[in-house]
């Protein structure tokens, strides 16, 4: 039961360390919507601002989260085969 722990501990580990990363480096993005039309403009730096959250800004976050995750549920079955 401890290695079940273990294993979930470092999924979420995983998952806030790559929430954060996700969020740290997002790209630069602006949405305007008039009525039904969205145009959304694309920079190829890092954000600055603390602005409202773009739709690909939270694609490029999720996305990143998913990849924290994989890489932190790899590294508890890696730590749990190594103790048993």
């Amino acid at each position: 039961m401890l290695g079940r722990s273990n294993l979930v501990a470092f999924l979420v580990v995983g998952l806030l360390i790559g929430a954060l990363s996700g969020y740290l480096t997002r790209p630069e993005s602006a949405e305007i919507k008039l009525g039904p039309l969205s145009i959304e403009v694309k920079g190829n730096q890092i954000a600055h601002d603390n602005g409202p959250l773009t739709s690909s800004q939270v694609q490029h976050i999720a996305f990143i989260t998913l990849i924290g995750g994989v890489i932190g549920l790899g590294v508890g079955f890696a730590a749990g085969r190594s103790r048993g």
